[in-house]
């Protein structure tokens, strides 16, 4: 007799204390709406900006679980009170896989799934080094010039060691203009254009106002592309997309509020250059070690260095307007397909990793 296999519990965590709060907790809205209800019995925690776990009062369908249709564009984080060991009394009888959607410190950084392993728990997305090593662009970006990925010119400086001496000595290797990112932080947020060294100062103590390590990079005349990379040992990417950014830079306005940004996809490449840049884009990934997902973004200097690595972002948004299911539609991969897909890359790799704790 054929016997039917569990049904899998979705579990949803969003959220978070970092900056990029708001930004997770539409991304998870659209996810638990996206979910297939006949796939999974789908559930949802939120984290609090000052670090309570609750379970969200959302509306429930008649066999239990969640109501796509009922979710709000944006859940908020607060309900019920709860704690982290909430995700060990699901359903037994059910699969439980987590899809991890905090953007930022404290969830994309690899704290979170370093929890989730101690919990012996499948997750959506890479593991704890490569979300470590992702999450600190300074970090990331050395570790990719050991591989020869192609990048753009950078300095890095810990927020102790900002001076007059340390900043003239970057205007005079970088030059202007430049940008100064927090280098744990996503969404453009804390990033600074500058011009001068003036607007430089001001843009390195903005920029240590989110993390302690601070990115200085050449600004490039070029063009924004990115590419949505898919998958475990094997990986495959998505048609490139282009964006031409609606203020002086894609900034968190343009990703998350306003949508002036114009998206080409597909971007306008020919066959050889989108071949190329996919290929490097799984170069990128596999070289910090991601798995399930991760967004990898390029500038391209057209008649100069060529494509540029920017940054790979593990916990990509997922909002109506975000490039990473969008670039996976224009592949022929919907949004609740694409959650599918997901799901099975976390079962997998959770099943091949357990090899080496259970003995």
């Amino acid at each position: 007799m054929d016997i039917a296999p569990p049904q899998t519990t979705l579990v949803v965590i969003f959220g978070g204390q970092s900056a990029e709060h708001d930004v997770s907790c539409v991304t998870a809205a659209h996810v638990l709406r996206a979910a297939n209800p006949q796939h999974y019995n789908i559930a949802a925690i939120g984290i609090s900006t000052s670090g309570t776990w609750h379970r969200p009062a959302l509306a429930q369908l008649p066999h239990g679980g969640i109501d796509p249709a009922a979710i709000p564009d944006r859940l908020i984080a607060t309900g019920e009170a709860t704690s982290p060991d909430v995700l060990l009394h699901f359903d037994s009888s059910q699969r439980v896989v987590v899809f991890p959607l905090i953007h930022g410190p404290l969830g994309e950084d690899g704290t979170l799934q370093g929890m989730l392993e101690m919990m012996n728990l499948p997750y959506v997305g890479s593991g704890v080094l490569a979300c470590a090593v992702a999450m600190d662009k300074a970090m990331a970006k050395t570790v990719c010039a050991q591989f020869g990925i192609p990048q753009v010119r950078y300095e890095v400086l810990r927020e102790d060691q900002v001076s007059e001496k340390s900043l003239a000595h970057i205007a005079e290797t970088l030059g202007y203009p430049m940008f100064v990112k927090p280098a744990n932080m996503g969404s453009s947020v804390g990033v600074s254009k500058v011009m001068n060294s003036s607007e430089l100062h001001a843009a390195v103590h903005h920029a240590a106002l989110y993390d302690e390590w601070i990115l200085i990079e050449e600004a490039v005349v070029g063009r924004e592309l990115e590419v949505a990379v898919l998958g475990n040992r094997v990986a495959r990417a998505s048609v490139v997309g282009e964006i031409e950014p609606g203020h002086a830079f894609y900034d968190y306005e343009d990703k998350y509020i306003t949508d002036s940004a114009s998206l080409h996809i597909p971007a306008r490449l020919s066959a050889s250059e989108s071949s190329q840049l996919q290929q490097l884009a799984i170069d990128a990934y596999h070289t910090l070690r991601c798995e399930g997902l991760a967004r990898v973004d390029f500038f391209y200097e057209e008649n100069g260095r060529g494509f540029l690595l920017n940054e790979i972002n593990t916990i990509p948004g997922f909002t109506p307007i975000s490039m990473y299911p969008k670039l996976w539609a224009a592949s022929g991969l919907d949004y609740p397909t694409l959650i599918d897909e997901l799901v099975e890359l976390a079962q997998e790799r959770h099943g091949r990793q357990k090899r080496f704790t259970q003995r």
